[in-house]
């Protein structure tokens, strides 16, 4: 991704960048939220930008900007003798109405009530080391990964587009799900399947890109790898995936858990590795340890690395 970070934040890894923003206070909630530009302040795109934020955080974006939104208006509902209007409009909040229904419900009064009574509404936090969470870190993931270049190769498969645990759009849960269960009964017809030495089942292979540099929608490839001149069968797609260095995780345990590994990989391993992720896509792999929907499955877990 070609960095449009700030001067001060150029050359920084991608979680420095994101922690500098944030430990300032990140610009004005209202400018935040007209630009996409946290990211592009950061030089990443905005995935990679909105995952590693809320792995340092616990909070997407979203949450993190509206949060801070909330705590000038209390402020200033506190503090000074502003219009509510002109409060919610510095809040980025179209109407002295949106405003009004927001705040209520996140704190169940109104701002004109708040301003009354001058009582303090605690913000809720997220705690993000929670006990399943160093229970998944004691055996769930190996902490440190092989580094090593995947050898390229040509996969076949269906596609879908859907939003990450990352965004406040998540539908990983309905999509991604659906995608396997309509994959899996059609590999009988994928002809020139490619098998790992001794296996006799093909490797399934989950493959994550963003869209566009600009949005955090992403696409989602559930395939298995084939011989270069294999055709493609009607309604599926084919990528070809070059050999590319990248870190390599083990994680065990139920696949549901796998978000607690991707959060472990960019919150911790990658802040401290001094590597960075040049925005390819992140793979999932599905090998001869994989146990659907059991907790003693092996899924491993890779992104590409540089640096």
């Amino acid at each position: 991704v070609r960095s449009r970070a700030v001067p001060e934040l150029r050359g920084l890894p991608g979680h420095r960048r994101v922690g500098a923003l944030r430990a300032r206070g990140g610009p004005a909630p209202a400018r935040v939220a007209r630009r996409l530009a946290p990211a592009r302040h950061a030089g990443l795109s905005q995935w990679h930008f909105q995952r590693i934020f809320r792995a340092l955080t616990g909070e997407t974006l979203k949450t993190y900007v509206r949060s801070r939104r909330f705590a000038h208006a209390l402020d200033r509902l506190a503090h000074s003798d502003e219009r509510v209007l002109e409060i919610a409009l510095a809040a980025g909040f179209d109407s002295q109405e949106a405003f009004t229904r927001a705040f209520k419900k996140a704190f169940g009064v109104t701002p004109a009530r708040y301003r009354r009574s001058h009582r303090e509404t605690p913000f809720l936090r997220k705690v993000r080391f929670d006990e399943d969470y160093l229970v998944h870190l004691h055996g769930g993931v190996s902490l440190e990964p092989a580094v090593s270049v995947m050898p390229g190769r040509v996969l076949v498969g269906l596609s879908t587009r859907f939003f990450g645990s990352d965004s406040e759009k998540n539908n990983v849960g309905t999509k991604l799900p659906a995608l396997w269960g309509e994959f899996m009964p059609r590999l009988p017809g994928i002809a020139g399947q490619v098998l790992d030495a001794g296996e006799t089942r093909p490797t399934g292979y989950g493959v994550i890109r963003q869209t566009s540099e600009r949005s955090d929608e992403l696409e989602y490839l559930a395939a298995i790898a084939v011989a270069p001149d294999a055709p493609v069968p009607a309604g599926m797609v084919r990528l070809e995936l070059p050999a590319t260095r990248r870190a390599i995780f083990r994680h065990r345990g139920h696949l549901q858990q796998l978000d607690r590994t991707v959060n472990y990989i960019y919150s911790s391993w990658l802040a401290r590795s001094g590597l960075r992720h040049p925005g390819g896509p992140d793979l999932e792999v599905y090998g001869p340890g994989y146990r659907h929907e059991q907790d003693d499955s092996e899924v491993l877990y890779a992104i590409p690395v540089e640096g």
